[in-house]
């Protein structure tokens, strides 16, 4: 078999090489690219020999794949896959595989790391420091005792659920499919008007689907209490981000702290949220630690062992 990195995946090249070693002594074909592109012309290129191609979240579209003559498995560095042209593979048979749960952990202490600085009001009081101001008019909140919203109970939302019960929040849940390891955490399930009326923190952690599409908009925002923050570590197309926008500058809502938009960063000058007030942004950093990388790594290889042996792990399409 042809196997070709099509992109960096956050490690260093001699922890590729390092995974990569038996396989190339089993006599397969190895080959890694130390750039990243999103020219299709250029990725198809890359990809044109390859009977399975690796590639992180840069989008893979069908111009692209087609190039690949021999392609029979994509092996997606990543949780989310829409951004490969599923319905290219579909009509091809091309396996995909993703790197599931490699950033449960990560994302999860990224979405406390962002209700704790919006609680704390950590960006402002650091600004204070460095004006040489006082603590003066800065009064934080605990998350002890204050009611968290979890939309979304897989994997990573139950590792939020368990870092937020830690601190003492009592844990609410919405969710399509409902979860017994949930419930053994002493989560209740409610409907999702009801978690956006109750909850003080409301944490997102659902895929982009069409029916996740705006799943947070104008009217949901509106039910949520003044004093509530909005945390989005999952996927950008989940928030009506103009109308989030509109909710916190208006003081419909108390903040927002959010990883992910419905464009990749960089962002426009215009975003709304860029202007929007007590909101915390980061540029889609929730899957990146360097633990992660090491997990995805393993995992890659790992999905790439499974689909030679004929037992495929982590497909996501077939």
């Amino acid at each position: 078999m042809n196997i070709v990195l099509l992109e960096p995946i956050g490690v260093p090249d001699t922890c590729i090489q390092e995974l990569a070693a038996d396989l190339i002594s089993a006599g397969h074909r190895f080959t890694s690219y130390p750039t990243r592109t999103t020219d299709p012309q250029e990725l198809g290129k890359r990809s044109r020999d390859a009977d399975i191609v690796i590639i992180a979240n840069t989008p893979y579209p069908a111009e692209a794949i087609r190039q690949a003559g021999h392609l029979k498995m994509i092996n997606v560095a990543f949780t989310g896959i829409d951004h490969i042209d599923t319905a290219e593979c579909k009509s091809r048979g091309i396996t995909i595989c993703n790197a599931a749960n490699y950033a449960n952990q990560t994302v999860a202490e990224l979405t406390i790391g962002l209700a704790i600085a919006l609680l704390r009001n950590i960006p402002a009081a650091d600004t204070m420091a460095r004006s040489k101001k006082t603590s003066a008019g800065i009064h934080g909140k605990e998350i002890a005792g204050r009611k968290v919203g979890i939309i979304g109970t897989g994997r990573i939302g139950l590792a939020t659920a368990r870092l937020f019960a830690a601190f003492g929040a009592k844990i609410i849940a919405y969710s399509r499919s409902e979860s017994d390891a949930a419930r053994a955490l002493g989560i209740t399930y409610v409907p999702l008007e009801t978690l956006l009326r109750d909850s003080d923190i409301i944490s997102l952690h659902v895929p982009a689907t069409p029916e996740t599409h705006h799943l947070i908009n104008a009217d949901r925002l509106a039910l949520m209490k003044p004093s509530a923050l909005l945390i989005n570590c999952a996927r950008g197309s989940v928030v009506d981000n103009n109308a989030l926008a509109r909710a916190l500058t208006e003081g419909k809502i108390a903040g927002a702290g959010i990883d992910v938009f419905d464009t990749e960063p960089p962002l426009p000058a215009d975003y709304p949220l860029l202007s929007a007030p007590n909101t915390i942004l980061t540029p889609h950093i929730g899957f990146a630690s360097d633990e992660s990388m090491r997990r995805r790594a393993e995992i890659v290889f790992q999905n790439i062992t499974a689909y030679l042996s004929g037992d495929p792990q982590n497909v996501c399409r077939r």
